[in-house]
């Protein structure tokens, strides 16, 4: 379980970005981050990657203070999670199969295990043809299913997606969106930070809503957000 608690982070020339979050994620959970730009999402992303430390208040992954854990180790933290990003940053002068193994290959896992795995994911995100292509012959939504497979090559526990669908159109996103889903229904957490609403909506996961750095709502089941009434 991933839990918020208290927590501030309060940037130079005393900018809050957020306030006094607390918030609880279940293993397994789906749970969307919304809120308009500056509401606060990519700070409580970074905060979690531990990317930036808060500046005030705790924050645990399965019961460990990640707010203690030194430099040397945040790398080992990190490989509990994977990450996909509204730009891919797919490494340009591999092919896809290349960009998934070097995921692995950079936790040391053996040649053997590596030619057996990669083929599967890429096969999962439906790019079993596309092995041998380089990031720049793809289109957005191909290069995200590899930027989607390079994050669950390792079998993390939780998949953080900030605006992963924020280059792509409507119906790729919807595809990007099926393929998490289905992760997750597999048992890993998946945590998105976006402002897509209709994405949001259609999926009727649980959803978090920031404003200006606080959680205004937290719909737990079934959520829908009605736009029409915001201020």
């Amino acid at each position: 379980m991933i839990e918020f608690c208290n927590v501030s982070k309060v940037y130079k020339k005393e900018f809050t970005a957020v306030k006094d979050i607390n918030l609880k994620i279940q293993d397994g959970e789906f749970l969307f981050i919304v809120g308009k730009s500056g509401a606060g999402k990519s700070t409580l992303i970074k905060l979690l990657l531990r990317e930036i430390n808060p500046s005030d208040g705790v924050i645990t992954y399965s019961g460990q203070n990640i707010t203690k854990i030194k430099k040397r180790n945040v790398a080992k933290y990190r490989r509990k999670m994977g990450f996909v990003f509204q730009d891919y940053r797919l490494l340009p002068k591999l092919t896809v199969y290349e960009n998934v193994a070097f995921a692995m290959e950079m936790i040391c896992c053996d040649s053997k295990t590596i030619r057996r795995e990669v083929p599967l994911v890429l096969s999962m995100v439906g790019l079993s043809d596309k092995a041998k292509y380089y990031p720049d012959e793809l289109s957005g939504g191909e290069q995200q299913r590899v930027a989607i497979a390079r994050a669950v090559i390792n079998k993390p526990e939780a998949i953080i997606a900030d605006e992963p669908t924020g280059n792509l159109d409507a119906e790729t996103s919807k595809e990007i969106i099926k393929i998490l889903t289905e992760i997750n229904k597999r048992g890993t957490t998946v945590i998105m930070a976006t402002h897509d609403m209709n994405i949001v909506n259609s999926c009727q996961k649980r959803i978090v809503e920031l404003k200006r750095g606080v959680i205004i709502r937290d719909i737990k089941t079934r959520g829908c957000i009605d736009e029409s009434k915001e201020n």
